[in-house]
């Protein structure tokens, strides 16, 4: 099997890994490829987690992750492991994924070594370079650079294109569809102590993002204590991140909330569950923009700015900021009218049909070729 190529794929967070996942499975299965898996270890225990749920394994793993990280050591510390690693794998390929600090630092490390790049999830924009910081800067960079762009939809093509990047541009849908579609068949579990998901309107939020830190993250806490005052029959649950910037204040405004659980965070199968059961999310994430409308579950984004601006234009998600007074109107609307409420559970997701994974490995197998 001398003529395989040589694939390396990168990944260092809980969302690469997820959205990566189906793309490693193809690529195991291709008898033309030999694929080395890169983890940076920008996270731990969360890729951890995903890596067992779809039951991969890490040829290597830089465990760059320490306490209070910056962005910029993150990137030295990517770069300088994979530096060393490129070199001596001899890859034909890098593959990364998005938007984090490790899919810019690996790309970056790939083309110092004239390895051809191929991103996973290109072209996404929000056209504020701070806004989201630095995940804007990071795909840009990304694109120009990269040999193979892998667009989730047409508008990220266009968004492409516009841009005047060099290399290949392909629609392929995005492969969160695919994870996710693959968990949910399952139908996993979802067990929060206190939690009776059956007596409940229970509304899914997640929050975390650096533009949100400080004075929006306390707007965004009081609109939540407003809208289960408001409305009795509904829940709250609150995966917390493990960045105390963004926990302690959450614990510290919600914890006492009868309505409210406050959890550790879901592992991936438990947050799937979790959007099954729910009845609508409020989120800054941006995977979560992507995946619940698959699952039939309205979105309300607790943003200014999104990257995704197809799930707003499908009616999916809906953008609603950090002012208190907006996110509660907004979830006001859904939890009260049902003809709102079922316009956005029906609407078609944008993002792709589940085999986003199986085009890129086409379209690799013939640029290798």
């Amino acid at each position: 099997m001398t003529n395989q190529k040589r694939v390396g794929i990168i990944l260092g967070t809980r969302p690469e890994a997820i959205k990566l996942a189906p793309v490693i499975q193809v690529f195991q299965g291709s008898p033309d490829l030999e694929l080395q898996v890169i983890l940076t270890g920008q996270h731990r225990e969360m890729v951890e987690q995903v890596m067992q749920l779809f039951n991969l394994k890490a040829d290597h793993n830089l465990e760059i992750m320490q306490p209070k990280q910056s962005l910029n050591d993150i990137t030295c510390r990517s770069l300088q492991g994979l530096e060393a690693l490129f070199i001596e794998q001899k890859l034909d390929l890098v593959i990364v994924q998005g938007d984090t600090t490790t899919a810019f630092a690996a790309a970056l490390a790939a083309f110092y070594q004239k390895i051809p790049i191929g991103h996973v999830e290109a072209g996404l924009r929000t056209d504020d370079l701070f806004n989201p910081f630095p995940e804007e800067a990071n795909r840009r960079l990304i694109s120009q650079i990269t040999q193979l762009h892998f667009a989730p939809t047409s508008l990220a093509v266009e968004n492409l294109q516009a841009s005047g990047v060099l290399g290949e541009i392909h629609l392929t849908g995005n492969t969160v569809i695919d994870a996710l579609l693959n968990v949910a068949a399952t139908h996993p579990a979802c067990d929060i102590p206190g939690l009776n998901w059956d007596e409940y309107r229970t509304i899914l939020v997640t929050v975390h993002r650096r533009e949100n830190w400080g004075e929006p993250l306390q707007a965004i806490a009081q609109s939540f204590l407003q809208i289960l005052d408001k409305f009795p029959d509904t829940a709250l649950l609150l995966p917390l991140h493990r960045n105390p910037t963004v926990r302690e204040p959450l614990q510290q405004l919600l914890g006492n909330h009868p309505r409210i659980f406050l959890t550790e965070p879901l592992d991936y199968g438990q947050l799937v569950g979790a959007i099954e059961r729910s009845h609508l999310l409020l989120t800054d994430s941006g995977g979560l923009q992507e995946e619940a409308p698959s699952l039939g579950k309205p979105v309300l984004v607790l943003r200014d700015t999104t990257e995704r601006p197809e799930a707003v234009t499908a009616g999916t998600a809906k953008l609603v900021g950090t002012e208190t007074k907006s996110i509660v109107a907004a979830a006001s609307e859904l939890l009260s009218n049902p003809e709102a409420y079922t316009a956005m559970a029906n609407a078609i997701n944008p993002f792709g049909d589940g085999h986003a994974a199986e085009r890129i490995l086409e379209i690799v197998k013939n640029y290798l070729g």
